[in-house]
């Protein structure tokens, strides 16, 4: 029993609280052990870069072959862009032959309509002067007035008007001087007015001063009020230094 005892308090001597305190002490200088951590975290940062790489494979993305195919696209970009400028410059370049062209035709056919009116004036010009051979007219000793029209214009209130005038033969050996004068009978408002033309700020305007031989084309415009309605219009033609017509002719519209 007293050895059972001993025993006892020999072993919570020894490994009890008033046990006496170990101390391990390391085998491997510090050095050795930071040598270790360092070649550990190395090895750890080259696995992590190549399983980093592994994974940029797997995944199919290569940085040297991305930058390749980058390159391949920027180089198509170009060839693009350069066959876009061309075909811009062959657009640029039609157009304009298409304008030069859609010009040309417009003045073509403001030419052809221009001699239409040319060629229709002529023709009442000769089957005037044949209406005059025709006649006796042409025997009488008076100024003739002949195909007198006037037609509203384009503007409102704007009016053109045109007439034919012809020397009988005994006034052929000299030059006939003189002016026309239109009076214009229209209607305002109801009431009845008179207008002449040229008005006397215009009186010496050249449309309506003459001076020909054998015979004169006259043509031209005046205006009136858009409100009033044109109803006669009287053509008067005055040899210089005479007071009276020495022909005259009416329109009515």
């Amino acid at each position: 029993m007293r050895d059972i005892s001993g025993s006892f308090r020999r072993v919570r001597k020894r490994f009890g609280i008033a046990a006496p305190r170990v101390q391990v002490h390391s085998q491997l200088p510090w050095y050795l052990r930071w040598l270790l951590v360092g070649v550990l975290l190395a090895v750890s940062a080259a696995s992590a870069a190549w399983i980093y790489d592994a994974g940029r494979r797997f995944a199919g993305f290569e940085q040297s072959v991305a930058q390749t195919e980058l390159d391949e696209l920027r180089r198509d970009l170009a060839t693009a862009r350069a066959e876009l400028d061309k075909l811009r410059a062959v657009a640029n370049a039609a157009d304009s032959r298409l304008s030069i062209e859609r010009s040309a035709q417009q003045k073509l056919a403001q030419q052809i309509r221009t001699l239409e009116q040319d060629n229709t004036r002529l023709r009442e010009d000769l089957a005037t002067f044949e209406s005059m051979l025709s006649t006796e007219a042409r025997s009488v000793g008076a100024l003739s007035i002949y195909r007198f029209k006037v037609e509203p214009d384009l503007l409102p209130g704007e009016y053109r008007y045109q007439l034919l005038l012809v020397t009988p033969r005994a006034l052929r050996e000299r030059e006939f001087k003189g002016r026309l004068e239109l009076i214009v009978t229209l209607n305002e408002g109801g009431r009845n007015a008179m207008m002449s033309f040229p008005e006397p700020a215009d009186a010496g305007a050249s449309a309506f001063r003459l001076a020909f031989k054998y015979f004169r084309r006259v043509e031209g415009t005046f205006r009136i009020n858009p409100k009033a309605k044109v109803e006669n219009v009287q053509a008067r033609v005055y040899e210089a230094g005479s007071s009276q017509p020495r022909a005259t002719h009416n329109v009515t519209l």
